[in-house]
């Protein structure tokens, strides 16, 4: 017990730590939450569309996701980085003017966005879904976008002046009001419009409350008048930002290859029914990601502290102590799933879904590696390395599309998870080992 108590104090004395934590566990009480009620919004939409139409579930709402991601330039890290940069430094008409001009790019990349996924939908319906007539539902589920055209720029402001516990509350009632409508829709018989109705009522109550509290944020932050600084203030940095926003839009162009287009590739290479399958591995999967998923929210605005102030202590320290926590609870959890998943799957999902436990063995693996190392990326973008993180980002990418290509067509769907468990593993073990290695040449350089 005193070996407990003086860890906790340690712990609770650096404040950097001590802030993370707090805000990791805003995040981590909304995830918990969320996870809970998608839990149950999965299994009750899985009763009503049955394992082929779940995967068509899963697979137009990832098509929406990655028309989207292809186009956006991840404005969140943009901001986190330079306007904490120059607000830490009290500079407030670049850390305004770059605000701006993310939510502008932004807007600009969502408004692309939405116009693909009305071009493209046919295509998914044919290749993805299987089904020509699904074409309507691709492009009614994609004007979510259009409803979020500021979601990143605004997320990533919010986080930087620690306002989690307000991003851990709309979470909550998107999930809320996603499961009311989805219960009304088993309570009534709906079928697919029904369900993509909820999702999409959530999604727009979720990019409506974000915009809103992220425009007052910076209102109280720069002055009301904040939106009229010019963007030529920032003239001299243009260079720079944009620089970062293609690196950081290519790193994500290539995670759609790698981890965020999984089920498009099942749906490609096999079918809906195998996709069904695979949306259950990865749902139950996500399950070891419920106390990690927040952290690198909270790391990343410490992580960037600590290196505009060159305190590499610090940072070495909310490393170190961040892998510590994340490993344990993620290899507990793992242990869970392992025992007792296929267990969970008959109960939740019914038994038609039993097959997907043979996947999440094999992705259980993976993901306790990269829970472990969770903080990887978002160091390599603090310390100013994005472009380090897009090379190993190319590496897996080419690593699993071969993979993918090889095994889908001849295990199915199990074949997408040893794929995804192998770049999950690979990619932030060699940030990471980039990571330490750069800290150490900063301390001697210092």
């Amino acid at each position: 017990m005193k070996y407990f108590n003086r860890i906790k104090s340690r712990w609770l004395e650096n404040g950097i730590l001590h802030r993370m934590i707090r805000n990791a566990g805003y995040l981590l009480s909304s995830n918990s939450i969320v996870m809970g009620v998608s839990m149950v919004q999965s299994a009750i939409a899985a009763r009503i569309l049955d394992v082929a139409g779940f995967g068509l579930l899963g697979t137009i709402t990832v098509f929406s996701t990655v028309v989207n991601k292809l186009t956006s330039f991840r404005m969140g890290e943009l901001v986190i980085k330079f306007v904490g940069y120059y607000h830490e430094n009290d500079d407030h008409a670049r850390a305004s003017a770059i605000f701006k001009l993310a939510a502008l790019v932004e807007m600009a990349a969502s408004l692309l966005a939405f116009l693909l996924i009305w071009l493209l939908a046919p295509l998914g319906a044919r290749y993805f879904a299987k089904d020509p007539a699904a074409s309507s539902w691709f492009t009614i589920y994609g004007v979510v976008i259009l409803v979020n055209l500021v979601f990143e720029s605004a997320t990533g402001l919010l986080q930087l002046f620690d306002r989690f516990k307000r991003l851990a509350g709309l979470t909550i009632a998107q999930s809320f009001i996603t499961l009311g409508l989805i219960v009304a829709a088993w309570l009534t018989d709906g079928g697919m419009m029904a369900v993509l109705a909820a999702y999409m009522a959530g999604k727009t109550m979720n990019a409506v409350g974000l915009t809103v509290a992220a425009f007052k944020e910076a209102a109280n932050r720069w002055g009301k008048g904040w939106w009229k600084t010019p963007l030529s203030v920032i003239r001299p940095q243009i260079r720079t930002l944009v620089a970062f926003a293609i690196s950081t839009n290519i790193s994500a162009s290539l995670s759609l290859i790698n981890k965020d287009s999984e089920l498009l590739w099942v749906s490609f290479f096999t079918s809906p029914l195998q996709a069904g399958y695979y949306k259950v591995t990865l749902a139950l999967a996500n399950l070891l990601q419920i106390p990690v998923a927040p952290l690198p929210q909270a790391t990343y605005p410490e992580l960037s502290r600590s290196v505009a102030k060159k305190n590499w202590k610090d940072m070495r320290y909310v490393l170190r102590q961040g892998s510590r926590l994340a490993s344990i609870y993620s290899i507990a959890a793992a242990l869970v799933l392992v025992i007792f998943g296929r267990l969970i799957i008959q109960y939740l999902y019914t038994p038609d879904f039993s097959p997907a436990y043979d996947g999440l063995i094999v992705l259980v693996a993976g993901i306790v590696i990269a829970n472990s190392l969770y903080w990887a990326r978002s160091a390599l973008l603090s310390l100013g390395l994005a472009q380090y993180a897009t090379l190993v980002n190319v590496l897996v990418t080419a690593l699993k599309v071969i993979g993918v290509i090889i095994l889908l067509p001849r295990i199915g769907y199990v074949g997408s998870a040893i794929m995804l468990a192998i770049s999950h593993a690979l990619g932030t073990s060699l940030s990471a080992l980039k990571v330490r290695s750069e800290i150490k040449r900063q301390e001697l350089s210092s």
